[in-house]
């Protein structure tokens, strides 16, 4: 946590304020510094790689951007998405995109991807809800600790890689584990496993 005082933050404030170095959220107008662990980048690295390789194959007007800000509707959060699919033809409709690289608009980001740490909550609660109301059309959620609630990921908890699609203003939940074959709107041709995403990832058994 970066922020010590009682004091709210606005979304310009924090964005003006961000510095060149280190990587920050703003939640709840609370600024939190995030420093993600060893296994958490390299299942991000993995999967961003193999969404590259899919927008490539399928010659996508897609790009995954090194690092940018999500708006949400509330003046008083902006997130770091693990691994976000931008709409480059989308781009003409993010006033916020040249200077800031934010993206406000629920269009431009076919599917964005969070990696759970230790505060599940801000994953499967209050980015699961803000992404919904925005309108993003996929969202995932990989849980490879298996660290969220038990009513988010089943019981007896366990890794759990759960795709968010949008339908009809809300959203609807499909969970995938071990071998099971990620089901995803956006690439329906993706052949994927959570299993697969682990092993490639290099996550070891004492990571689990």
């Amino acid at each position: 946590m970066v922020q010590t005082t009682s004091s709210v933050t606005t979304f310009d404030e924090f964005m003006a304020w961000y510095p060149e170095q280190g990587r920050y959220e703003l939640i709840n107008g609370r600024v939190q510094e995030v420093k993600p662990t060893g296994v958490h980048e390299q299942v991000g690295g993995y999967l961003n790689g193999r969404l590259a390789v899919e927008i490539a194959r399928l010659k996508l007007p897609y790009f995954l951007p090194k690092s940018c800000t999500i708006k949400p509707f509330s003046e008083q959060s902006g997130y770091l998405p693990d691994v976000v699919v931008v709409d480059s033809t989308q781009l003409k409709h993010e006033p916020r995109w040249q200077r800031e690289s934010t993206l406000t608009q629920g269009k431009s980001m076919p599917l964005i991807v969070e990696i759970v740490s230790t505060n599940w909550r801000d994953d499967y609660q209050r980015k699961a809800a803000d992404y919904e109301e925005m309108g993003i059309p996929e969202f995932w959620i990989v849980d490879y600790l298996g660290l969220g609630g038990r009513r988010y990921i089943g019981t007896p908890k366990q890794p759990t890689l759960s795709v968010y699609q949008w339908v009809d203003g809300e959203y609807q939940v499909a969970l995938f584990r071990d071998e099971e074959p990620i089901v995803s709107p956006t690439f329906p041709d993706l052949e994927l496993t959570l299993a697969q995403v682990l092993q490639e990832s290099q996550v070891q058994g004492n990571d689990m």
